[in-house]
């Protein structure tokens, strides 16, 4: 299946370059662009690609509003999905727009291979997050947002080894690093995670990271030690949690 793109950027020469690069590829088609927000949200409305690519800053409207416009539509209205372009992996927006339903970030200076990658793994289903990314929005969410005193109710539904993988996803680690940590397959690793985002009706791993402090699940400030979801919320440490 062909996957669909629009491209949201206020300068036409990456708008021009992207669309090259992306419609050389046979399993993609660019077939739209934007130069401001408003635009974008039109467009997107009126041709309904799979995966936007919108830049942070733009005029008009800022890609971070567009993006939550898109991404919180009226019921019945259509849903892409949308990749954040910035040009710096530190950019204020990046825990923001990802909190707001965004599938990831991908740096303009990224290599073109990763911006055809980047639209395949986002069109397959799965977040995608920069390590240096994911470093950031823990950062910010330690920074800004104090925890919890309790752990929310719907972490309750997820079994021990469940919440285990998704504390792991939390401190940025890849599959191959959870099942590396955990001795078992990187298969398992994407079953598990893949019942956490069905029970707690998250869309990817973007939106688990965000999840896993917002729900009090995992304390910033101290060094990412779990609480328990079923018992006492005190912190603790599961077997095979990485402490370095």
């Amino acid at each position: 299946m062909t996957i669909r793109v629009l491209i949201a950027d206020d300068h036409a020469m990456v708008r021009a370059g992207f669309g090259a690069l992306l419609d050389a590829e046979a399993d993609i088609e660019v077939v739209g662009d934007a130069a401001d927000g408003e635009q974008a949200v039109i467009e997107t409305r009126r041709l309904r690609p799979g995966i936007v690519l919108m830049d942070v800053r733009m005029p008009v409207m800022d890609g971070l509003r567009a993006a939550r416009l898109l991404l919180a539509p009226p019921a019945g209205e259509y849903r892409p999905r949308v990749v954040m372009l910035t040009t710096f992996d530190l950019d204020d927006y990046v825990y923001e727009a990802l909190r707001a339903g965004a599938s990831g970030f991908l740096l303009k200076e990224a290599p073109p291979a990763d911006l055809v990658s980047a639209v395949r793994v986002v069109a397959a289903g799965d977040a995608l997050l920069a390590p240096s990314v994911t470093r950031r929005l823990i950062e910010e969410i330690a920074r800004s947002r104090p925890a919890l005193p309790t752990v929310a109710p719907r972490v309750r539904s997820l079994t021990e080894r469940e919440s285990e993988v998704l504390l792991h996803v939390a401190r940025g680690l890849s599959n191959a690093e959870i099942a590396a940590a955990l001795v078992v397959a990187e298969q398992t690793v994407k079953t598990h995670m893949g019942r956490v985002l069905a029970k707690l009706d998250l869309r990817d791993r973007a939106q688990a990271i965000v999840f896993a402090y917002e729900s009090g699940l995992v304390t910033p400030r101290s060094d990412l030690a779990p609480r328990s979801p079923a018992r006492s919320y005190e912190p603790r440490r599961p077997t095979g949690w990485l402490t370095s």
